[in-house]
């Protein structure tokens, strides 16, 4: 196969190929840099017109073009100095300068985009735009970018554990909430424009920022793409509102690395290392639950696991991607 030809991923899905994954932070890429996507190497880069993505070979002896650099807003083979736009086109072979460049001297390129601080790819045609992240667009609003967190579970996985809110009082005891409080009100989920959305469930967080003030938090869940998910909670005086962006993009069989996109609306005068921190609090935590689940793969058959009513949105999140034809860290 030419390095010209669309290739199948080595963790081939027909729907996850067509979806926006985030590679990097926008900080990342200071100079050309490897990254992973369902088991393919890319290489991602930036010129004066923004950021783009190609295979990670060169067409004329395979090497990684994640080694060269960028010079005129080029990316510059380091093997033997062949220039590439930002569309992938060969624009320039120093061992004959004077010569027509061969039609076939391209790297193959893929959709890339920038936002909200992180370098998004899709190694297919995506049919949509990056997902969108409303708190995160408004002025009124602070975010930071924690991660990447890289686990050795499932990308599903990683995902329903988010998306789970009865946990919070035991592997975030102390934090998200306590074993007194364990009682999840009654709610339902709903398929809106494509996406998942509960209705809103209060729960008691002891300490749900780092700052240690005790609140009723309340939260709505969303489900926005198969691998990309948000909750928003707000404070019970209606005033604090706290969001994360999570997604998760599968790097190899039982690899996965995750990014949190947090914004709020309160304490710009706090350091933001002090909610990063936070944050990494929780992940350690949860990391230690789905390196113990089993199956690793996310059992799309509701019969194969035991189910209550407080997980309504794990069961309408796996009926889901049942119905979108997900296969990747799915069983």
């Amino acid at each position: 196969m030419s390095l010209l030809s669309p290739k199948v991923p080595a963790l081939n899905d027909p729907v996850l190929v067509n979806e926006w994954m985030a590679v990097a932070t926008a900080a990342d890429i200071s100079k050309p840099t490897r990254v992973s996507v369902l088991g393919e190497d890319l290489v991602v880069w930036r010129s004066s017109t923004g950021v783009h993505a190609f295979r990670d070979l060169c067409i004329h002896r395979g090497t990684a073009l994640s080694l060269g650099k960028v010079s005129d807003d080029q990316l510059v083979c380091p093997y033997h100095g062949w220039h590439f736009n930002g569309e992938g086109q060969c624009t320039l072979i120093p061992a004959q300068p004077n010569m027509p460049i061969p039609t076939k001297a391209k790297a193959f390129s893929y959709p890339c985009e920038e936002k909200y601080g992180l370098i998004w790819v899709s190694l297919g045609s995506p049919a949509h735009g990056v997902p969108e992240f409303m708190e995160a667009d408004d002025q009124a609003f602070h975010t930071i970018i924690c991660g990447p967190y890289i686990v050795n579970a499932e990308a599903p996985r990683v995902i329903e554990n988010f998306l789970d809110v009865s946990h919070l009082m035991w592997v975030h005891e102390g934090f998200l909430g306590v074993p007194e409080h364990s009682v999840i009100p009654e709610y339902h989920v709903h398929e809106r424009e494509g996406k998942l959305v509960t209705d809103t469930i209060t729960v008691f967080q002891p300490d749900p920022d780092g700052r240690g003030k005790d609140v009723n938090n309340d939260y709505v869940y969303q489900v926005l793409r198969p691998l990309t998910v948000q909750f928003t909670k707000t404070d019970d005086q209606g005033s604090d509102v706290f969001a994360i962006m999570l997604h998760t993009t599968p790097l190899a069989h039982r690899k996965t690395m995750a990014y949190a996109v947090l914004t709020r609306n309160y304490g710009f005068e706090l350091d933001d290392k002090q909610f990063s921190d936070f944050q990494d609090k929780i992940f350690s935590q949860d990391e230690t639950i789905l390196l113990s689940q089993r199956p690793e793969e996310l059992p799309l058959d509701l019969a194969a696991e035991l189910h209550i009513k407080s997980d309504r949105l794990a069961i309408a999140y796996r009926k889901w991607l049942r119905d979108l034809g997900v296969e990747v860290g799915v069983a």
